[in-house]
């Protein structure tokens, strides 16, 4: 037994989703039964767990407590090839506040609690009780690991966990640089009449609402999807002002159900915000 399926089953053990990682601290990619979510054990990511294959090979959602799964034949390969050992911190209840600076650790320790902490390569993850959205870049050096993502295992780290404080959750409803546009998007008002049209409760949540479903219901070119649905929700939405962080919260949530990445999801708001000019 290598060290990282014996890293793994104790993970297990103790409640904690655990996952391969290959070279490079990404998960093992699909595997050919599963390309494009073809398999019918896990299409949404909604939860974690091995789908019917079964490999890892769902990213986070891969995540398991089941020590036969993570000990199964179909596995053993993947742990061999795997470089390291991850974790789904919101299937255990966690929060990783992952500090990648000097500058980011000075700034966790003048505003938020103390709490157990674990040394990384370049700085500190920070592990509260509690799970949330996860979110990365909410501000420099500072991503947020908790529900859809994953963190690498270091080690058990050092103090007594904290609960999950009002100041970390405050951190992912910050405008970022890439998502500050949706609030603050503006053009003359439509028809001349004084009040945008787009603000109308009905008009805007039927709009926000079909963009999920599209999303949630795409079977295959996930990405393509959720770039055209961006694409579509800024064309009509995108100069007049009425899109909100709540709003794009959703989309993103959409999107990353699918298997999409926060960081992809930011990616293509942002390349649909660049075609459009918005």
């Amino acid at each position: 037994m290598n060290e990282h399926l014996r890293n793994a089953l104790s993970l297990a053990a103790s409640g904690v989703p655990a996952l391969p990682l290959r070279a490079g601290k990404v998960p093992f990619g699909n595997c050919p039964a599963c390309t494009k979510n073809a398999c019918s054990g896990r299409p949404n990511m909604k939860t974690p767990g091995p789908c019917t294959c079964p490999r890892a090979c769902h990213g986070w959602a891969a995540a398991t407590t089941d020590p036969t799964v993570i000990n199964s034949p179909a596995w053993r390969q993947t742990w061999r090839d795997a470089a390291a050992v991850a974790y789904h911190p919101g299937g255990a209840g966690l929060t990783v506040v992952d500090l990648d600076s000097a500058e980011a650790i000075a700034w966790a320790r003048a505003n938020l609690p103390a709490t157990r902490t674990v040394p990384t390569t370049r700085g500190e993850h920070w592990i509260y009780q509690g799970t949330m959205p996860s979110s990365n870049a909410v501000r420099p050096g500072v991503d947020i690991k908790s529900l859809m993502q994953y963190a690498r295992w270091l080690g058990p780290g050092s103090g007594t966990m904290a609960a999950l404080p009002d100041a970390v959750h405050a951190l992912a409803v910050k405008p970022s640089p890439a998502r500050r546009a949706p609030q603050t998007l503006t053009a003359p008002l439509a028809g001349g009449q004084g009040e945008c049209r787009h603000r109308t409760p009905a008009y805007l949540e039927r709009g926000i609402a079909m963009a999920e479903q599209r999303i949630s219901e795409a079977r295959s070119a996930i990405h393509t999807t959720v770039y055209r649905t961006f694409l579509a929700v800024l064309s009509t939405h995108g100069r007049c002002g009425c899109l909100t962080e709540n709003h794009v919260a959703r989309l993103f949530t959409a999107a990353q159900a699918k298997g999409e990445s926060p960081r992809h999801c930011t990616d293509a708001w942002t390349n649909a915000r660049t075609t459009l000019g918005v």
